[in-house]
């Protein structure tokens, strides 16, 4: 069988506000305009999760979708799901929150993690418009 991949797409809610600590306020306001609200503020993300394997004779799939949920789920989604990801999320903590950083997190978390196949994206929507990506 040949090699394919599979993507799971999941939402979360979540605030932060991007602030660099080391920085001056008005740097901070100057770089990060309104997303340096002291207040936060919040984004209604979509996380994509793609794993890249052979696919199995037997089930015919390279890994469960089920399985794949429920890992991104205990991993990142009970997390960071309806927090702050400024002060409710420790692997966050010394880090700007940009969908940059949580993109390459959630990599890390999930590198390891996945039972059958290889992680091979990570894809963070921010909104609509806005994405990042981490690739194998």
């Amino acid at each position: 069988m040949p090699s394919c991949t599979i993507t799971r797409r999941v939402h979360f809610n979540a605030a932060h506000r991007l602030h660099n600590p080391a920085e001056s306020d008005a740097w901070n306001r100057a770089t990060f305009g309104p997303c340096n609200n002291p207040n936060y503020h919040g984004h209604n993300y979509e996380l994509e999760v793609t794993v890249e394997g052979p696919i199995s004779e037997q089930t015919g799939m390279i890994l469960d979708m089920k399985e794949l949920k429920g890992i991104i789920q205990k991993e990142i989604l009970d997390r960071v799901d309806h927090k702050s990801l400024n002060a409710d999320v420790p692997f966050l903590d010394g880090r700007i929150p940009t969908a940059e950083v949580l993109a390459v997190a959630f990599w890390e978390i999930l590198e390891g993690k996945i039972p059958a196949g290889e992680l091979n994206e990570v894809r963070v929507h921010e909104t609509g418009r806005n994405a990042a990506i981490v690739r194998r």
